[in-house]
């Protein structure tokens, strides 16, 4: 709601820092009037209210309107948070490292609180991913908007190689001066709620811009942890992302262009000030002292700041400053782009599908530029493309065509798992609990040479793939197929039983949602043998799985003899057996060595090629999130199997071998926790050289 007058203008005094006799002088009234305004004793008529508005420099329509007026850059600062005083520090945002700093990761989070935050049940949430690689002219212009000369300073500070967030930040720095490039990664999303809320009270933009591991969501909503939007901030080299929202409900008489900035760093010491890390852009706050608050831009200053949305509708533009992979496996904006779009398929494309009775939940695109200028064209994500068997079995279903058997590879057959609900600790709800609940079982064929046949995937609410695993232990001569696993809210009822198991499964999702297990707040909220009823879900879905492919073998006809003649006698082309396409790592033996440092002895599976493989192994540090963060190798990597060093220090193997080995001893000084507390992966990506 608007403010009223008297609040209004002391709320504007006092960020203008304007005594009331010096807004008497400029409006041309006595000082005692201007106390009257200020304290509600009377309001000025309309021309004085147009003459307050001159004086403090803001809009006529926000005094009539009693709206906080725009600010525009020359109102914009960073403030650093100061340290304790207790002498406490941190090394950076511990939320930060609940997740890889993997592109696939970050859309995969991102995309999830969009699809939280969906205003209008009966349209999708539509998100955009650009990529904006800035150079010369065009980088200059963004640094100077963004202040960089008033946090520079603080970045290289905080850049203490001794520390895991310090590397980083010291890489990144070291990275931006020799390319002079910057990548900028724009996430938007139409049709959700946007940032509302106060300030510093409870609220979406508290809980996103200035709180740590505060979800603030229930129901159906996918997180739980408030882990999510610490994806974005990890996907920056210097920990910076600036947002504007668009809200869904006005705001003292705004809805538009929210904006503010928040940057992460690890405790520092710079001029002979301590800062506990944080940093947050915007308006300074003269009430707060060291506080910035979100400000209210005008057109010009989101533009500079490549953040203008273009349009009324509600939701959130987060501008990812320094955006890079930090798994190592994309580097420049084209390969993002393919990392980007791919992260988006493969967890959402059951949420993009739509059928005749519904449509799709969600819209994605991606796009890459280069200083404004179109390097990718603008990629609809298309569900069919990437999955068309599971989204045609998704879209069977919505449309309610589904079979009772396999008469065609079109045909999707549907049946029910039962899923037990336990009790809950608290007592909940006047009438008696429901016990169970029955999820929906997809199962399609599929080609045999799609990629990963036979797997199960399990969903629910905003049908986000939780997890895809292959269904072991399947019937002799079973035809390839895809199952989906639908659970809750995502069979599309909404009554007791599909909200019970909602809230059930949802507590038992760990922090980077990709499994139904036992978790800390499942023990904390059911009581004992929950876990035990989820697990025997799952199961359960495998086995109606393997009952459904039971007997539906294709049949034969009598006349045509015995399948095995048939095969025998056949004049088609034989089908082309499945052929390994890319090197994988057969096996790894290690063992951490008295200095701390992994020893490793890999042995390389390589596929046919005509010319030999090239390739640069890279090593990672386990974390939860399933993907890895990246350790240096400590020297040369040690041929020992059919293959040499490159001069770049990659491998060549030798042409037409099979198999390779190498040693290797990982660089103590890039590890992020100490060996013994960790577990090592190998990958080995192609080198971005030709065989020698």
């Amino acid at each position: 709601m608007s403010q009223d007058f008297a609040d209004w203008l002391s709320d504007v005094l006092r960020q203008r820092e304007m005594p009331q006799k010096e807004l008497a002088q400029l409006v041309g009234v006595t000082p005692a009037a201007v106390n009257a305004w200020a304290r509600g004793r009377a309001v000025p008529r309309y021309e004085k209210i147009q003459a307050v508005a001159s004086a403090l420099g803001v809009a006529v329509e926000d005094a009539v309107g009693r709206r906080p007026p725009e600010s525009d850059r020359t109102d914009l600062s960073w403030v650093f948070q100061r340290a304790p005083e207790d002498g406490s520090r941190s090394g950076g945002n511990a939320a930060a490292y609940a997740f890889s700093a993997d592109l696939e990761v970050l859309a995969r989070e991102a995309t999830q609180n969009s699809l939280d935050e969906r205003y209008d049940q009966t349209r999708p949430v539509a998100t955009r991913l650009v990529l904006h690689e800035l150079t010369g002219e065009h980088l200059e212009r963004f640094l100077d908007a963004l202040q960089w000369g008033a946090i520079e300073r603080h970045l290289r500070s905080a850049a203490d190689p001794s520390q895991k967030a310090g590397r980083v930040l010291t890489d990144g720095l070291n990275e931006f001066e020799r390319t002079g490039r910057l990548v900028l990664l724009r996430i938007d999303d139409h049709n959700a709620r946007g940032l509302t809320g106060p300030e510093y009270g409870d609220g979406r933009f508290a809980r996103v811009v200035r709180r740590t591991l505060d979800s603030g969501k229930e129901g159906s909503q996918g997180g739980s942890y408030g882990l999510g939007k610490a994806a974005l901030w990890s996907a920056s080299r210097f920990g910076l992302v600036l947002v504007n929202s668009t809200l869904s409900e006005q705001q003292a008489g705004r809805h538009e262009r929210r904006m503010a900035g928040r940057l992460e760093l690890p405790w520092h010491a710079l001029d002979g000030e301590e800062y506990a890390g944080p940093a947050w852009f915007g308006a300074p706050d003269k009430e707060r002292g060291n506080a910035a608050r979100s400000w209210w831009s005008d057109r010009a200053t989101a533009e500079s700041l490549h953040l203008e949305r273009g349009d009324s509708d509600p939701g959130t533009s987060f501008l990812v400053v320094g955006a890079y992979d930090g798994s190592g496996d994309a580097e420049d904006i084209e390969e993002m782009h393919e990392k980007l779009a791919l992260g988006v398929a493969r967890n959402f494309w059951a949420s993009m599908v739509g059928g005749e009775r519904s449509g799709p939940l969600l819209r994605t695109t991606v796009a890459s530029w280069r200083n404004g200028r179109v390097v990718r064209a603008e990629e609809s994500i298309d569900p069919h493309r990437y999955e068309p068997a599971r989204s045609r079995a998704v879209k069977a279903f919505l449309d309610g065509r589904t079979s009772s058997e396999l008469t065609s590879r079109e045909d999707v057959l549907q049946t029910s798992v039962p899923l037990t609900l336990p009790a809950r600790k608290e007592a909940g709800g006047s009438g008696a609990a429901p016990t169970s609940h029955d999820a929906v079982l997809l199962v399609t064929p599929t080609l045999e040479d799609e990629e990963k046949p036979d797997h199960i995937s399990y969903m629910r609410a905003t049908r986000m793939v939780v997890r895809s695993k292959r269904v072991g232990d399947l019937p002799l001569g079973h035809r390839s197929f895809q199952a989906v696993l639908l659970a809750g809210l995502a069979t599309g009822s909404r009554t007791p039983d599909a909200l019970a198991a909602e809230q059930l499964l949802r507590a038992a999702e760990p922090p980077d949602h990709n499994d139904w297990c036992g978790t800390e707040d499942l023990t904390a909220t059911y009581v004992r043998g929950a876990r035990q009823c989820v697990l025997n879900f799952k199961r359960a879905a495998e086995q109606a799985v393997r009952d459904l492919l039971r007997g539906q073998e294709e049949e034969s006809d009598p006349d045509e003899g015995p399948q095995v003649l048939r095969e025998l006698l056949t004049f088609e082309s034989p089908k082309k057996a499945r052929t390994q396409s890319f090197p994988v790592v057969h096996a790894v033996e290690g063992e951490v060595l008295p200095s701390g440092a992994w020893c490793v002895r890999v042995t390389v599976k390589l596929p046919e090629k005509e010319s030999a493989w090239v390739l640069a192994p890279v090593a990672r540090f386990v974390v939860r999130s399933g993907g890895g963060l990246p350790v240096k190798w400590a020297g040369a990597l040690v041929p020992e199997r059919d293959c040499e060093l490159t001069r770049s220090g990659n491998l060549q193997f030798r042409e037409g071998a099979r198999r390779g080995v190498f040693k290797a001893l990982t660089d103590v000084s890039s590890h992020p926790v100490a060996a013994e507390m960790s577990c090592i992966e190998i990958d080995v990506p192609r080198a971005k050289e030709s065989a020698e």
